[in-house]
């Protein structure tokens, strides 16, 4: 059965996942957003930005996705409403059988994840990323287009891997990090806060 969604946010990443909504064979309902400039206004295709995260309670009979790159306030607010939420999966994504993915995630176009691979809740595998086997990402995790993770890799939550990021395989990447554009991740990063950039990444700027 078709299902009906509501996309909160409305930039750029917020246009992705409604086409990914649309060839997932489901309807965008429209898109909420704070921007009180955007009220009314075509987002994508003839979808409209429809009302402000305050009107949630207005459309709880439908699903919800976040729409917001931002790892923190996807959080922020999932963790302060009670959303049924929807997972968007893009059709040309090529996923492993047993591959495991929670609720509200975003699988963008072009994405290869591997057996043994576990994703949490709200999170973000970006544009032509790849995951290998058995690796565990954590709840409100996003990997940037074009990062590329080996075998067995662990990112913790709220973490985010930006793009072309490279991680060798055995690795674990503590939370609330930033891995910087093109970094080479080649041993444990067990610190938090953080933001590591380089090849080999290394800490540019602790406590965030």
């Amino acid at each position: 059965m078709q299902k009906e969604v509501i996309i909160i946010g409305a930039g750029g990443h917020a246009k992705v996942i409604a086409e990914i909504i649309l060839k997932s064979g489901d309807k965008v309902v429209g898109f909420l957003d704070d921007n009180l400039e955007l009220q009314n206004k075509n987002i994508y295709l003839d979808k409209k930005v429809i009302g402000t995260t305050s009107d949630i309670e207005k459309f709880k009979k439908n699903y919800f996705i976040i729409g917001i790159g931002n790892n923190a306030i996807r959080r922020k607010i999932n963790e302060n409403n009670k959303l049924k939420l929807y997972t968007a999966i893009h059709p040309s994504a090529i996923i492993a059988s047993d591959v495991k993915i929670s609720e509200g995630t975003v699988i963008m176009p072009g994405v290869v994840i591997n057996p043994g691979t576990k994703i949490g809740a709200n999170c973000i595998i970006n544009t032509s990323s790849s995951l290998d086997h058995d690796n565990v990402i954590e709840d409100y995790v996003h990997i940037s287009p074009g990062a590329h993770l080996a075998g067995t890799v662990t990112v913790k939550e709220n973490t985010w891997l930006c793009t072309g990021v490279i991680v060798k395989n055995n690795i674990i990447i503590e939370k609330n990090n930033i891995i910087g554009a093109g970094s080479v991740v080649i041993k444990d990063i067990l610190e938090t806060n953080n933001t590591y950039v380089g090849v080999p990444a290394k800490v540019l700027k602790k406590s965030r």
